[in-house]
């Protein structure tokens, strides 16, 4: 993971999980399994999220500098 899906990944991290907690409390599910499950499936789900957002975003911005690969 590079720093900008490292970066991405620490606010939809946070976001999801929060979203996630709330979700469950808002079922009316109050035990703390539930709310550390709901917590890890936001950590979960930010990890793809962050990848593809940061793959589109260097995608997209024309001064991000690309990288040449070696053959």
């Amino acid at each position: 993971m590079d720093r900008l899906a490292l970066l991405i990944y620490l606010m939809a991290a946070v976001t999801l999980m929060g979203s996630f907690v709330i979700a469950a409390l808002t079922a009316g599910l109050y035990t703390w399994p539930v709310i550390v499950a709901a917590a890890a499936a936001g950590a979960l789900a930010a990890a793809p999220l962050s990848w593809v957002l940061a793959k589109r975003i260097k995608r997209r911005d024309p001064f991000w500098p690309r990288r040449h690969r070696a053959a």
